[in-house]
């Protein structure tokens, strides 16, 4: 059976072999153990029906990997080894099959690897052979039991019989023990019935539990490598920070010595931009020092929503003045309380700059929209919108789960904010704008205030 902790194309080729199995036990006992089980001598026809089993079986195996991934052609081979056991236990004798059993073998499979609709349509047509071969089931086949145990009585009682007694009783023993098995087929087609929902209903709930669990699991997983790459990036940040200190304060030192001495006017606006790069560092460094502080005391501060846009919009124009920043921020918005730490903010930041140095290398413009609003009672979503050329649809699916390798970088800025809203209970997503660009979709748990 299936293994839910192997791959898809594992979980095949073991389901290859089992047909391989399969087919070998159906030649197995037509040749050696008809007489054994009582199973009725097939015809010539069915020879025909095991070679062409035969060579889907050896089609099966040798193209496994075809069906990786493809819950339709998996669908499809169950379906037809339902119909090929169903030829193969009409033709050895039908309902009165001791295998009849097998028919459940594909149930349960498709329970385990499939949506709830394949094995409730396997059952349906399993139940449905089943039930015509317990209609056609020949008249012989009940009289001949019927009447082995009536010719057993009669010779019992054959001395004690006259001439002028009539069989009748025989006769009426007879009937009773075919009508007994009757009820007996009528009983086994309702503990199939009965096997087959049980596989369906009960293996198939068992199967989704451990399904979701494994998605946990990976998730989990996922989420401990994630953290594990953040505290590597952290500390290593933190050495730079630490290290980059000292030679800031020097050159903050030296430019304000030579900007002393300077009469040029091109030497005075060089070291007027030097004094504009070197603010920029000192509030990244400072900005860095307050949200280490902040993470490791778990320090989390509210704060109303439009007092916050009003930090960002200030932070944006000082750090990135080139950057044409929109905001609009619903009524509902504006006066919901933020819980968060000092991570917040540049989290965001770095997302606007990612969407300002898209836009600018597509339209020589740094141009980022932003609308915040209310998605429901107690969450906040922002929405940052760059007018860039786009991410590829398979980098949005790992941009902010993984570092990706891409000619603009390796997607740590975006990892990073995942990870600072992950810890505030938010979450970001990407995906492409209609209109072109990309749209990063950032939602944050927050409390409306009725002040």
């Amino acid at each position: 059976m299936a293994n839910l902790n192997l791959p898809f194309s594992a979980n095949q080729q073991q389901l290859a072999l089992l047909r391989l199995v399969n087919w070998g036990l159906k030649i197995g006992l037509i040749l050696f153990a008809t007489d054994l089980f009582g199973l009725t001598t097939p015809p010539i026809t069915l020879s025909y029906v095991l070679i062409i089993e035969a060579c889907y079986v050896g089609f099966s195996y040798r193209f496994h990997r075809l069906s990786i991934n493809n819950q339709g052609l998996l669908f499809l081979t169950l379906l037809l080894d339902t119909l090929f056991w169903a030829t193969w236990l009409y033709f050895t004798g039908g309902a009165t099959n001791a295998f009849v059993s097998l028919l459940l073998l594909p149930i349960a499979i498709s329970a385990i690897t499939l949506p709830r609709w394949a094995p409730w349509s396997l059952t349906a047509l399993s139940t449905a052979v089943y039930s015509l071969m317990i209609i056609n089931i020949p008249d012989h086949s009940v009289d001949d039991t019927a009447n082995t145990a009536a010719d057993m009585h009669a010779g019992h009682d054959m001395s004690q019989m006259t001439m002028d007694m009539p069989a009748s009783p025989n006769m009426s023993h007879s009937m009773n023990m075919s009508m007994d098995m009757g009820s007996h087929y009528l009983g086994m087609w309702f503990n199939f019935v009965i096997s087959a929902l049980v596989l369906t209903i009960t293996v198939g709930f068992i199967a989704k539990r451990i399904r979701q669990k494994n998605v946990e699991l990976r998730y989990l997983r996922e989420a401990q490598l994630r953290q594990e790459k953040i505290l590597a990036l952290g500390t290593a940040s933190a050495q730079m920070a630490h290290q980059l200190a000292t030679p800031l304060a020097t050159l903050r030192l030296l430019v304000d010595e030579i900007t002393d001495t300077a009469h040029n006017a091109d030497q005075t606006e060089l070291l007027a931009e030097m004094q504009q790069a070197l603010n920029r560092c000192e509030i990244t460094l400072s900005d860095l020092r307050s949200a280490t502080e902040s993470i490791r005391e778990q320090k989390l501060q509210q704060q109303a929503v439009n007092k916050f846009v009003a930090q960002l919009s200030e932070q944006v124009g000082l750090l990135m003045p080139e950057t044409l920043l929109s905001i609009n921020t619903s009524p509902q918005a504006e006066v919901a309380i933020l819980s968060a730490d000092m991570s917040l903010l540049p989290a965001l930041m770095a997302l606007i700059q990612n969407g300002a140095q898209a836009s600018e290398a597509n339209q020589h413009a740094a141009k980022v929209d932003i609308s915040i609003q209310l998605s429901q009672p107690q969450e906040l979503t922002i929405i940052i919108r760059d007018y860039g050329a786009g991410i590829a649809t398979h980098l949005l699916e790992t941009l902010g789960s993984n570092m990706v390798k891409s000619p603009k970088g390796m997607g740590i800025a975006v990892l990073l904010s995942h990870t600072s809203f992950e810890r505030l209970g938010g979450k970001l997503y990407l995906k492409a704008h209609s209109q072109g660009g990309t749209e990063a979709i950032v939602t944050l748990p927050v409390k409306t205030s009725h002040i």
